[in-house]
């Protein structure tokens, strides 16, 4: 892969500004001191399903039950939360589906990384135990993740369809959906905050990169060995 490096004398910052700014176009390069991960397609991406999900879910709350009834009058009511609620879902969905095109390919589990489908892995993460030096752009949670969020998109698009029309189904099948739409919601939320945790306090430097688009080059080290390796072991000087 390229190394980009800065012309001309260098600043306090310089390394990360220009970070920023190849992040617009590209990924996987080293800028100074730090590596582009995510271009700024791909952040777009991110942030448009996080934030059509954050939506949906405080659209949805109010309507799932009084105790969050107060969260209705962030949009006007009851009555408009459930018109925008739907929308918001159409939403979430296609974005989802763009996420799912756009990531797929680099998700697929290979070798030992199905082990991150047992407890005991997950478990070993979580206390921050047992780093893996063939760790690889995304490691086996994250691309877990990725088909966690993918099934749940469907789940909940396919059941809150039921739901937006419920006189076009039989009647087993709405309160079929409702169940669905229900669990589904909360293991999505559940799975959410184990992953804004994760990016956020429990691996500081995480969180720039989907903001920035860059991480510095000890935290991929430490966290990504194989990609850090992989980034780095053909660098070249930007001509």
């Amino acid at each position: 892969m390229a190394e980009l490096v800065a012309q001309g004398p260098a600043r306090k910052g310089a390394h990360g500004d220009e970070g920023a700014s190849v992040a617009l176009h590209t990924e996987d390069v080293v800028v100074g001191d730090f590596i582009v991960r995510h271009r700024y397609l791909s952040r777009v991406i991110h942030w448009s399903v996080a934030g059509s999900f954050v939506v949906c879910l405080l659209t949805g709350l109010p309507i799932w039950t009084p105790v969050f009834g107060w969260m209705a009058t962030l949009f006007g009511g009851l009555t408009v939360c459930s018109w925008l609620h739907p929308w918001a879902g159409v939403v979430f969905f296609a974005a989802s589906t763009v996420m799912f095109v756009h990531w797929a390919k680099e998700m697929v589990l290979r070798g030992n990384e199905k082990e991150w489908m047992t407890p005991k892995k997950l478990i070993q993460y979580f206390k921050f135990s047992g780093e893996d030096p063939t760790v690889g752009k995304y490691n086996g949670g994250q691309k877990l993740l990725f088909w966690i969020s993918a099934l749940g998109a469907v789940g909940l698009m396919l059941s809150g369809l039921v739901l937006w029309f419920p006189l076009l189904v039989p009647p087993v099948l709405r309160e079929a959906s409702i169940v669905i739409h229900d669990i589904t919601f909360i293991a999505f939320v559940m799975t959410i905050i184990g992953h804004v945790y994760l990016g956020t306090a429990a691996e500081p430097g995480t969180f720039r990169a989907m903001t920035r688009g860059t991480v510095t080059k000890p935290w991929a080290k430490l966290h990504h060995p194989a990609w850090y390796r992989e980034v780095t072991g053909n660098a070249r000087e930007r001509k």
